[in-house]
């Protein structure tokens, strides 16, 4: 629906507002996020992510019909990053250590540019699986579970892991151990992401390498 108000006119020593709607829509997708990761999904109204927008609720909804809805938004548009970036990876058709190394950096470049969206889906993610509005989050996982997994079972195949490595094991704690990175990193801190990645690594591979 239009918008209630109209713009205020511009003035000479007034410079025009140079963002587009779809600049607006990402900014408002961006505090709809760090509000859902800060408060929790169900205690956040439309109304508290308007108020950290600086606008009236009415008027967000000039964008969005729901707070269902950016949810949804913003956790696509995370998910869709992470895959493009893990098919890349998987495409390449690298060793299983490069492999697993690509995918650890490829993780924390993505909490780098989604940690809210990140803290959200660790947070949320259980119970909104069970709404058909949210069933790619499973399809997600699924595919995820699958990447990682293959991933170390090639790697002990080809004794580029530890022959008695639990595998599930394994890949629950890189999983929780990466993504729990959500809860404390910020961007634009003392380490870069890839930084991250490379510290982390060193202290999981000489865990589940084999020693020569």
């Amino acid at each position: 629906m239009p918008p209630t108000k109209k713009n205020p006119q511009v003035t000479a020593t007034e410079p025009a507002a140079t963002a587009t709607p779809g600049d607006r829509r990402g900014e408002l997708l961006s505090t709809a996020a760090e509000v859902f990761a800060e408060q929790g999904y169900n205690a956040t109204t439309v109304r508290k992510i308007a108020d950290h927008a600086g606008m009236l609720a009415g008027s967000l909804y000039y964008h969005f019909d729901s707070k269902e809805s950016m949810l949804e938004e913003i956790l696509r548009t995370f998910l869709d990053e992470l895959w493009d970036g893990y098919d890349t990876v998987l495409g390449a058709r690298l060793g299983p250590r490069e492999t697993l190394q690509a995918l650890v950096t490829e993780s924390f470049r993505e909490i780098d540019r989604h940690r809210a969206a990140v803290a959200i889906y660790q947070k949320e993610s259980r119970q909104l699986v069970a709404q058909e509005r949210f069933a790619f989050l499973a399809e997600s996982q699924r595919r995820f579970e699958e990447a990682w997994l293959s991933t170390l079972e090639r790697g002990v195949a080809e004794r580029a892991f530890r022959a008695d490595l639990d595998v599930r094991l394994t890949y629950r704690f890189v999983r929780d151990t990466v993504w729990v990175a959500a809860s404390w990193y910020r961007p634009g801190g003392q380490h870069s992401p890839d930084e991250i990645a490379r510290q982390y690594l060193s202290m999981v591979l000489d865990g589940i390498a084999v020693r020569e």
